[in-house]
């Protein structure tokens, strides 16, 4: 079994309103000195089999095909193990 995280996030220059949305919270609650917040997601995944690198090419598949819209979205793969 294989374990994975792929974070997805906004490329930059792309305009992302929920960073933007928490970054004003949290000056509203009193957390100074805080920007530039860009908010993501992250899929924890496992896989059958042990073969990483036939893991990572359908990884690689998963985020090219539905897990990240690539063109506005960057996606990283780490592996454990």
């Amino acid at each position: 079994m294989i374990k994975a995280r792929v974070t997805v996030t906004l490329k930059n220059g792309v305009l992302d309103p929920q960073g933007k949305a928490i970054e004003g919270a949290l000056g509203a609650l009193g957390f100074s000195g805080v920007g530039h917040i860009r908010q993501g997601k992250v899929f924890d995944l496992e896989l059958e089999g042990a073969d990483k690198a036939k893991a990572e090419a359908d990884l690689k598949a998963m985020c090219e095909k539905l897990l990240a819209n690539t063109v506005i979205e960057n996606y990283a793969i780490a592996i454990d193990g």
